[in-house]
């Protein structure tokens, strides 16, 4: 009966197959960046070329290892760029995977929330903070690095070694005008009430950036020079205090110490390699000191080997790194690629770097050392992966026996709705499959229900449940292959959670017919006792506190409370800067973003003083004292 389809279908697939094959013939025969792309017109790889036509005729024929069956099975098309040299294509590369994410290029993992340090230039006093964002042209960062924890201990270590302000905002201090605890315990020289003045505060500030740099020789002949001034001129005490700074900075210095032959500034690059997961480690040497040592895990969908993925490493790695050394050393799988990874990285430093093959003396054993960690690294992440998803495995089985479901539930979906007093009402939709949150396929609500008479969380469930259903039939009717369908409303869950007691239930119960007929079972989870509610049953189900079963719906529950309260935030902050920001007089669209990025939040700028809003760039000090004079009439 399904011949007819069947046969449209084939003849769909036929005359892709000759739209590809017409398109690579057409690829041109130079050296450029070309991008796989599937049916919805998502980029499923991004490679370069020094001959983009045979580099993806090699695709094609199954002579590359990089891509696999998996991703040329689903290429639909083609588009490329050209480029003048293979290295211009490497840069041009590493963008249009920085834009399009392609699952089947190589990744950091969690590469958009890698941690930097950064110091604000801008501010008359500036800052050492850990930040994720590094997008500001007047401050400086240092990073990536492997992980928040290694920041902080970082930023703990810069604290006694040198004296910076902690506190947030353009100015320091605190309204008290008293200094904080950080000038009691040394952390801090207190610029806020004048005990240290701007040229020396920046001398302190340049001796961290040296020191983040790695110029340790240059840090501790300059505390050398301060303790010898500071005895000349009998500040003993100060003196004792720089003693101490320099003792911990040449302590630091014979432990990272590098042993052997001289080493002056290199990176070492070791990567190790495990079917579709791979781990990169960085050991950061500077002035013949082990600095810093980051890993990172990449994902490796296409299973490209050793050489391809440390090549693709480097590029995004110093893509994101504030700078690129003049030496790399790496591993034998890079030798044939090694002079285009240099010619690529010397035009992202503005000077010439040099790619290196360590082959023998301190380099050979450091790089040697750094690939015993990546093996290491790989291993032990792949234990960790191995114990969670047993660990998942046992919670679901466990839910599945304390709700006496028939089928194991692989998917659930949280509901939870967030409003304070009937105003911007939402709900939020989140995913657990397997027993982890599936964050692709979360969704968020504006609730539309009549709130003239206040908050009705009763009423707001079975809606949102409602139009939960509603796309479910929606999506049902669109083929796999449609570019607007929707995977998270198109699937079944095996188990929806509400956030919420007997009535939330029941009301939610009214919209689930569709669902319950197909399977899907059903739980109110109230927060204050942690009691569950089934259908049909007036009294909680007893589940153990202590059990994994309950534990997973309260994670459930609890990420979809945190989603909503999100979304419900993000709604409230917009109305109250709309409705603050439009009030006052003078004040556009680009000078609303002017106060916003300066203050961060209209909270902030409502308690500025007027000294603060004349600092604001772009806002004239007239302007600014206006500004201040509306905020402080309204209250």
């Amino acid at each position: 009966m399904n011949r007819p389809n069947d046969e449209k279908g084939e003849l769909r697939r036929a005359d892709a197959a000759a739209s590809l094959d017409e398109q690579r013939r057409k690829l041109p025969d130079q050296p450029g960046v070309y991008q796989f792309k599937d049916a919805k017109g998502a980029v499923l790889y991004v490679g370069k070329a020094t001959s983009i036509r045979k580099r993806v005729a090699g695709h094609f024929g199954g002579k590359s290892t990089s891509g696999g069956g998996e991703m040329i099975g689903r290429v639909a098309s083609i588009d490329f760029l050209v480029t003048e040299t293979e290295a211009e294509a490497l840069l041009a590369e590493q963008q249009f995977i920085k834009r399009h994410r392609p699952r089947f290029n190589i990744r950091l993992r969690d590469d958009k929330s890698y941690p930097y340090i950064g110091i604000s230039l801008d501010e008359e006093f500036p800052r050492v903070y850990f930040t994720r964002e590094r997008h500001r042209s007047a401050r400086i960062y240092f990073g990536p690095y492997s992980s928040a924890k290694r920041v902080r201990e970082t930023l703990d270590l810069l604290g006694r070694l040198f004296q910076y302000r902690t506190c947030e905002g353009p100015e320091p201090g605190r309204r008290s005008g008293v200094p904080c605890l950080d000038y009691y315990i040394k952390r801090c020289g207190a610029p806020c009430v004048g005990y240290v003045d701007r040229q020396e505060y920046r001398r302190g500030i340049d001796a961290i950036v040296d020191f983040l740099s790695g110029r340790y020789r240059d840090v501790e002949r300059d505390l050398e020079r301060k303790m010898a001034e500071a005895a000349a001129e009998e500040e003993f005490e100060r003196a004792a205090v720089l003693r101490d700074r320099l003792a911990a900075v040449r302590s630091l210095m014979e432990r990272r110490s590098v042993a052997g032959e001289s080493l002056d500034s290199a990176d070492l690059i070791a990567v190790a390699v495990e079917g579709t997961e791979a781990n990169a480690q960085v050991f950061q040497v500077r002035d013949g000191v082990l600095a810093e040592r980051h890993g990172f895990y990449l994902a490796n969908e296409a299973e490209r080997d050793e050489g391809e993925v440390t090549e693709e490493f480097l590029a995004q790695y110093y893509s994101a790194a504030p700078v690129v050394p003049r030496l790399v050393v790496a591993g034998p799988a890079l030798s044939e690629r090694a002079p285009l990874v240099a010619e690529a990285l010397a035009a992202r430093r503005g000077g010439p770097v040099e790619v290196r093959v360590a082959e023998r003396g301190s380099k050979r054993r450091l790089r040697e050392l750094a690939e015993r960690n990546a093996v290491l690294a790989l291993a032990q992440d792949k234990l960790r992966q191995e114990r969670r998803r047993a660990q998942r495995v046992d919670a679901l089985s466990a839910l599945q026996d304390a709700l006496g479901l028939e089928t194991l539930p692989v998917r659930l979906e949280g509901f939870d709705v967030s409003n304070i007093g009937g105003e911007h009402t939402v709900a939020s939709m989140v995913v657990f499959a397997g027993g982890a949150p599936k964050k692709a396929d979360y969704r968020r609500f504006r609730v539309r229900g009549d709130r003239s008479t206040g908050s009705d969380d009763f009423a707001s469930i079975e809606e949102v449940l409602g139009r939960r259903v509603a796309q479910l039939l929606e999506q049902a009717d669109r083929s796999p292959h449609d570019s607007g369908r929707d995977e998270s409303f198109a699937s079944v869950p095996d188990l929806i959670v509400i956030d919420g007691g007997k009535g939330q239930l029941s009301a939610g119960l009214r919209a689930l017919g569709p669902l319950v007929e197909r399977g899907t079972a059903v739980i109110g989870l109230a927060k204050r006792l942690e009691q569950v509610f089934v259908p049909g049953h007036s009294a909680p189900l007893e589940i153990p506190s202590d059990s994994e079963a309950l534990r997973l719906l309260q994670r459930v529950r609890d990420e979809a409370h945190r989603f909503a309260i999100e979304h419900h935030r993000r709604r409230r902050g917009k109305a109250m800067t709309t409705s603050l920001l439009d009030e006052l007089r003078g004040v556009g669209p680009v000078r609303k973003r002017a106060l916003l990025e300066h203050f961060g939040s209209p909270e902030r700028l409502v308690v500025a003083s007027r000294e603060e809003l004349e600092a604001v760039p772009g806002i004239p000090g007239k302007l600014a004292r206006e500004i201040h004079r509306q905020l402080n009439r309204a209250g």
